[in-house]
């Protein structure tokens, strides 16, 4: 699987609301990924107007910090 680059979770904005990550991708949408798909261990995120991935970098506390957020 080709991924477009490699980002940091630090990176990527958070909505605790509906716990998902996102980042800007270059077609003017968002790639995301949803906290549940993280403490899965699933690290790819998907913009939904593109064919484009990126691969999110983090480790296993990462997600603990978020899981938090209220």
């Amino acid at each position: 699987m080709s991924v477009y680059d490699e980002v940091e979770i630090e990176d990527m904005d958070f909505d605790s609301t509906t716990k998902i990550f996102y980042y800007p991708c270059p077609c003017g949408d968002r790639f995301q990924i949803t906290l549940e798909q993280i403490k899965n261990r699933f690290d790819i995120a998907q913009c939904p107007s593109c064919s484009l991935q990126i691969r999110v970098i983090f480790d296993e506390n990462s997600f603990e910090l978020y899981s938090k957020q209220q």
